[in-house]
């Protein structure tokens, strides 16, 4: 273990993932903890559950916990100007996805963490699956070759996502605080470009297709041209019944396929019997490893693979996906 256990984290946002991650700091040893949130109901649960000090607004947390590192954990929408406060605190961030709705004052952000000597990352925890990680070791073996076409898909049904909660409430349902299937879906987005590169231009078809009562997209489908000349199509949506989620490879030698709930990655080579790469695996093993890699970081003053710069290019494809479906017209993104 390279970071220290007495570090004091605060959690700003109650809610599902911050209760995730609450729960997982305390598996892991930390006890110096805090949560804010304007919802009394939600810190009274996360102070009985947790034994965490609470705080009604994240300026009072900040000038009476002085927290070392700081969990954003609310709606996109607040995601950087509750990072910058955190930062000018003195403290290190971890923001979790999309780092936010819109680029206004990321760039602020970037240079502000770089000032200070900060670690900020964003929660892009599929970058630990074991399925994904392996697929980007094999396209670095060059298992599949060059690769020609990838294809990522994603879907769940909305109401089941957090049965706990109206779904109309949750910001994935809601325009104004960020929400919409491209922003919250935007982990294949992350991934795509972890596992290809930056693409050089998009066309996107999305839009409203189910009768939930949402002001924002629920089905999209972007496709994506790399400077490699390989395509990759993304499909994600908040309407289908069955949780489904899977990744396929083309690649000129051989084909990786990778689905979620099978934990394992099948690769398929012309003429011969598919190999299968198998993996135990439960989900939550994500959200430790990627707070693990987080300390780490911090700790042995580091950056992590999942820099800002790499959720901000997340970012910008999810936008131009979002404008190209708005235009009906390609995008070019800027190299």
């Amino acid at each position: 273990m390279s970071y220290s256990l007495t570090q004091s984290v605060l959690v700003v946002g109650a809610g599902s993932i911050g209760r995730r991650h609450l729960g997982n700091l305390r598996k892991l040893g930390f006890s110096r903890l805090a949560a804010c949130d304007p919802d009394h109901a939600r810190l009274e649960y996360v102070s009985s559950e947790f034994r965490a000090e609470c705080f009604g607004a994240l300026e009072q947390g900040l000038e009476t916990f002085r927290p070392e590192i700081v969990f954003v954990c609310t709606p996109p929408v607040l995601h950087v100007s509750q990072a910058l406060l955190a930062l000018r605190s003195g403290a290190h961030v971890f923001i979790e996805k999309p780092v936010s709705d819109r680029l206004d004052g990321v760039a602020e952000l970037e240079s502000e963490a770089a000032r200070r000597g900060a670690n900020v990352q964003v929660g892009y925890n599929l970058r630990f699956n074991p399925g994904i990680q392996t697929l980007k070791r094999m396209v670095e073996e060059g298992v599949p070759g060059r690769i020609l076409w990838a294809r990522a898909e994603v879907g769940q049904y909305l109401p089941d996502w957090r049965p706990w909660q109206d779904y109309r409430q949750s910001y994935t349902a809601r325009r104004e605080l960020g929400g919409g299937i491209i922003l919250d879906a935007s982990h294949e987005i992350d991934y795509m470009l972890w596992l290809l590169g930056a693409p050089r231009e998009l066309v996107c078809m999305a839009g409203k297709v189910d009768a939930l009562d949402v002001n924002v997209e629920d089905c999209a489908t972007i496709l994506m041209r790399f400077a490699s000349s390989a395509q990759a199509d993304i499909h994600m949506d908040f309407v289908q019944r069955n949780a489904s989620r899977s990744c396929v490879l083309a690649g000129e030698c051989a084909t990786l396929e990778w689905y979620y709930a099978r934990n394992e990655v099948s690769i398929i080579r012309p003429g011969c019997e598919t190999e299968v790469v198998k993996y135990d695996f439960e989900a939550n093993q994500m959200y430790v490893a990627e707070l693990q890699d987080f300390f780490s970081c911090i700790h042995e003053q580091r950056n992590s693979g999942r820099s800002l710069a790499d959720s901000k290019l997340a970012l910008q494809v999810a936008l131009a996906a979002l404008d190209s479906s708005a235009q009906r017209r390609w995008v070019t993104l800027e190299q």
